[in-house]
């Protein structure tokens, strides 16, 4: 009976000792590598060298073709207005553009949409006299519930939906004279910014 009951209890522990060590190689889909891997996979280049030769094309009256240091660039940046991630829930893009189908891909022709994060920051201050402004994104179907925004503090108080910035006047000095400032005081003409011909709504501060 002793020897039945100490044979069970050495398997058990020879059990629990390879389910530890399965664990320590648990695979993480984030960085599509195992964990505590004494011999990790090597980095090698995704794009093809021979992207550099000229390819006639029925899509293009000129022949495409794309240096392996353009290439790579393009292929690492998650955005063309920002370099890396700007949520822990993204796949870098550097990991997600892997494998045989980018291998003798034009980066250039793939598909990379602008930031909005950084675009909402190329909007200018709304300026204003009241205490408490309100924001609906401009209405209709694209815009969101409408929130009423307290500028009393000397600070450029952004919409927690759509990111527009907004301050009061009295405040106008104190912006001014900081170093810098996450939003344009005044309009910059960037191509980014929404003009105010493309209100939709009669509200004062109320456009998309």
């Amino acid at each position: 009976m002793l020897s039945t009951a100490r044979s069970r209890a050495i398997w058990q522990l020879s059990r629990r000792a390879q389910v530890s060590a399965t664990r320590a190689y648990a695979f993480s889909a984030n960085d599509k590598q195992e964990i505590n891997n004494p011999n990790p996979p090597k980095d090698v280049p995704n794009v093809s060298k021979s992207n550099e030769l000229p390819i006639e094309t029925p899509h293009r009256d000129a022949r495409i073709q794309e240096s392996m240091e353009d290439a790579e660039k393009l292929r690492v940046q998650q955005a063309p207005n920002r370099p890396g991630i700007w949520s822990r829930s993204q796949n870098p893009r550097a990991q997600a553009m892997t494998g045989p189908r980018f291998e003798q891909t034009i980066m250039e022709f793939q598909p990379a949409p602008q930031a909005a994060i950084s675009l909402i920051h190329k909007q200018p201050v709304r300026w204003t006299h009241e205490r408490v402004v309100e924001c609906d994104g401009g209405g209709g179907p694209l815009g969101h519930p409408r929130i009423f925004i307290n500028t009393d503090k000397p600070q450029i108080c952004m919409c927690t939906y759509c990111g527009l910035p907004f301050a009061n006047e009295h405040h106008r000095k104190h912006l001014e004279s900081l170093p810098e400032t996450a939003y344009p005081l005044v309009a910059q003409g960037d191509a980014a910014e929404i003009p105010e011909s493309q209100r939709i709504t009669d509200e004062a501060l109320g456009q998309r």
